[in-house]
């Protein structure tokens, strides 16, 4: 507990000690003056008197503290964290299923997003398409998140895994990796897939890397869910989970599809609202349509905790006038007088 005035706490310490003589002495010297007399006082209510004497001097004390203005520095419930938002912008992004693309959409929807958060939350964003890529670290400016997302164009295909891993990257601040299916599923190894530096898979150990705890974190991936290694995907949420960290998803385009134009070929692509919701249910998140659902709503705020100053003058001296309040009905109990 800390003091924003201190020197008022030798006021408070005076007004204890006039508390006590107020409420000892006279009692004291009453009795003195009727054994003087002859007189043998009536010992009614001893004990109701000196609860109530008590209850006085605590009263009083805390006053006297409330005068200094206390402070205490509590862990207190508040909407905070971090998102990362991982954006699609394969070639599968191009299609006109959403007006006017799908990229578009998902850019709309991004934007959306980062505007309703509130101060509290940090906001990240990673475009990916065949390979995570890094665009703006988590802070909780605003301007270098919109125009991160703003500035991206479609190329390549799609990993999902590669964007949980990125954003993964993001969160805890360091290289990501994670193990491919066919390595978690067996002793002695594999490939894996790397997260944040877009390059092929590598080889890494089959056991999971442990990235620690980080509860109020959510990664937001807007993609159509057109992915190569859905096993892997599927993977890089577990292992997003296993930290804590939720996967909310937002499918862009439609079902029925369309057809987009890659380096001269008509490829027919469709929303896998499948996988998306799969890659959410993992890690506890939720799959949100971005064509009805309102994303910036419907993503889960994640409640965490931050050490904050707060001060108790107002709780000490409203408790103190309890105090004193029950000190009165004692005394107009035993008394019947408050005075």
């Amino acid at each position: 507990m800390t003091f924003r005035a201190p020197a008022l706490l030798l006021v408070a310490a005076l007004l204890v000690a006039a508390t006590v003589v107020a409420v000892v002495v006279p009692p004291r010297r009453r009795a003195a003056a009727l054994a003087a007399a002859g007189l043998v006082p009536v010992e009614r209510g001893r004990t109701g008197r000196r609860v109530g004497a008590a209850l006085v001097v605590l009263a009083m004390a805390l006053l006297g503290l409330a005068l200094a203005r206390p402070s205490a520095t509590l862990s207190l419930p508040h909407v905070g964290g971090t998102a990362v938002l991982a954006l699609d912008v394969s070639n599968s992004m191009a299609a006109t299923d959403a007006d006017p693309s799908r990229l578009a959409e998902a850019q709309r929807l991004a934007t959306a997003f980062v505007d309703a958060q509130p101060a509290s939350v940090t906001v990240g964003v990673v475009a990916f398409s065949q390979g995570g890529m890094e665009v703006s670290q988590p802070s909780d400016g605003r301007a270098a998140a919109l125009a991160a997302i703003q500035r991206q164009t479609t190329g390549g295909g799609t990993s999902l895994a590669q964007a949980i891993a990125s954003a993964l990257s993001s969160i805890v601040g360091a290289p990501v990796v994670v193990p491919s299916p066919d390595a978690a599923a067996g002793a002695g190894g594999g490939g894996a897939l790397a997260g944040g530096d877009g390059g092929d898979a590598t080889p890494a150990p089959a056991a999971a890397p442990s990235l620690g705890y980080h509860g109020d974190a959510t990664i937001v991936v807007l993609s159509d869910g057109q992915d190569q290694n859905p096993d892997a995907a599927l993977a890089a949420a577990q292992l997003a989970a296993d930290a804590g960290v939720h996967v909310d998803t937002v499918g862009v385009g439609t079902a029925a599809g369309t057809t987009v134009t890659v380096d001269g070929f008509q490829l027919a692509t469709a929303l896998d609202s499948d996988l998306l919701t799969q890659i959410a249910q993992t890690t506890g998140g939720s799959y949100l349509d971005g064509a009805h659902d309102d994303v910036a709503a419907g993503v889960d705020q994640r409640l965490t905790t931050a050490p904050r100053p707060v001060e108790l003058t107002g709780a000490l001296a409203a408790l103190a006038v309890v105090l004193l309040t029950v000190a009165g009905a004692l005394r107009l109990a035993r008394t019947g007088r408050l005075v």
